[in-house]
């Protein structure tokens, strides 16, 4: 064993209910994004660019696909002697003997795994969130300001600041004021849910909060506000860059549209600071003599032979003749057949679209207005099917 300075626990035991049938049988981190990748991936690309290579992957919900899909970290170069990526399922002990109960509960039932590195600081992550962050400027913030908790903050619009933890800061960017999801919000200087502790202070605020019977175990509601009512110095880091919250289905989908406008800040193109991916290995991408793609992603192992505009398709995609997709997400190995139009739809994995459907149909509202169409992972959609705008099937 060798002593890190900084250990990463990634919270990726969400459930994504919101998702709705992205996330009927897999963990929300492990959701395909921007075609090849998997929204975990830019955390834990964040963490080899940010040479952190010990990360605990605490996970939950439909552990099998997302564990499989990690394996030992050597896509993303995490697999190494001194550290590593380790699955941190829960497992019976006699302390706890239950599932993971809250964000906070979850990295204290795995002090021992954190003790075993013995960190001066750890950062706590999240599965969920799309962004490229270069931690070792936020862990040079923390030790400047001589900081026991350091939060990650964004300014979001103020008509979403409710959806978010929210801060208030001084001239100095220590936090006065911390509020997680208020209906009045006092600014929109928001969490991303990213803090880097003091392991002492960590490990010291985790096992006061496990015994209090009333506290919810979660870093926003409970233990942020409990080190601040303590006097502890608290300062917020203050991210330029893009980062989004891909919880819904409404912020999944613009999030991947984004990705295809030109300059990008979330530039998956940038060689300096590359998002790591365990893509299944496909051939090249097949374009057919009547296709016609335009602004679109396709990636590998894809056949397409109809129209693809404004559009993204992840590996394995089958498109076929007379098919028209546009503003829409086919997720991997999803098949459109022969003269379907799918319009402003996320297709899911290994979803089936039979000929002449017609998936995203127009309601009497202006198209962009309209719902975003969601197929289901695995679904057959029958031929001639109609299925209108906004319907999750």
């Amino acid at each position: 064993m060798r002593k890190q300075e900084c250990v990463a626990m990634l919270l990726a035991g969400g459930q994504g209910s919101r998702l709705g049938g992205l996330t009927r049988i897999r963990a929300k981190p492990a959701v395909s994004f921007c075609g090849k990748y998997r929204i975990i991936d830019f955390t834990l690309s964040n963490c080899a660019n940010s040479q952190i290579n010990t990360v605990g992957v605490l996970i939950q919900y439909k552990p099998f696909l997302l564990n499989s899909y990690i394996g030992l970290g050597s896509a993303w170069d995490l697999d190494n002697l001194y550290g590593g990526v380790h699955i941190l399922p829960p497992f019976l002990s006699e302390k706890e003997g239950r599932w993971y109960n809250g964000t906070a509960n979850a990295v204290y039932q795995n002090c021992e795994f954190i003790d075993f590195y013995d960190p001066e600081y750890v950062i706590i992550l999240s599965g969920d969130h799309v962004y490229k962050m270069d931690y070792t400027l936020m862990l040079k913030f923390h030790k400047e300001k001589n900081s026991d908790i350091t939060i990650a903050t964004i300014q979001v619009p103020w008509e979403e600041a409710s959806r978010f933890g929210i801060l208030s800061i001084d001239g100095d960017e220590r936090i006065t004021k911390f509020a997680e999801k208020p209906a009045q919000p006092d600014s929109n200087l928001a969490s991303m849910g990213v803090y880097i502790f003091n392991w002492s202070t960590l490990k010291q605020a985790l096992l006061a909060d496990a015994q209090d019977a009333q506290s919810e175990n979660d870093f926003g509601k409970n233990i942020i506000p409990q080190q601040l009512q303590q006097g502890k110095r608290v300062y917020a880091y203050q991210f330029q860059g893009y980062w989004r919250d891909v919880g819904t289905i409404e912020s999944y989908y613009q999030a991947n549209m984004e990705s295809l406008r030109a300059g990008h800040f979330l530039s998956i193109f940038d060689p300096r600071f590359r998002i790591f991916s365990n893509e299944d290995i496909l051939p090249p991408h097949y374009v057919g003599s009547t296709a016609q793609i335009e602004n679109s992603l396709v990636c590998n192992g894809c056949i397409v032979h109809g129209e693809v505009n404004n559009s993204i398709l992840a590996p394995g995609v089958y498109v076929g003749k007379g098919v028209k997709i546009k503003d829409s997400i086919l997720l991997p190995y999803a098949k459109v057949h022969t003269g379907s139009v799918i319009r402003k739809t996320i297709v899911g994995e290994n979803a089936e679209i039979m000929r002449r459907c017609i998936i995203g149909a127009e309601g009497q509202i202006a198209p962009d207005q309209e719902g975003i169409t969601v197929v289901e992972d695995n679904h057959i959609i029958s031929e001639g099917s109609i299925i209108e705008a906004g319907r999750n099937i």
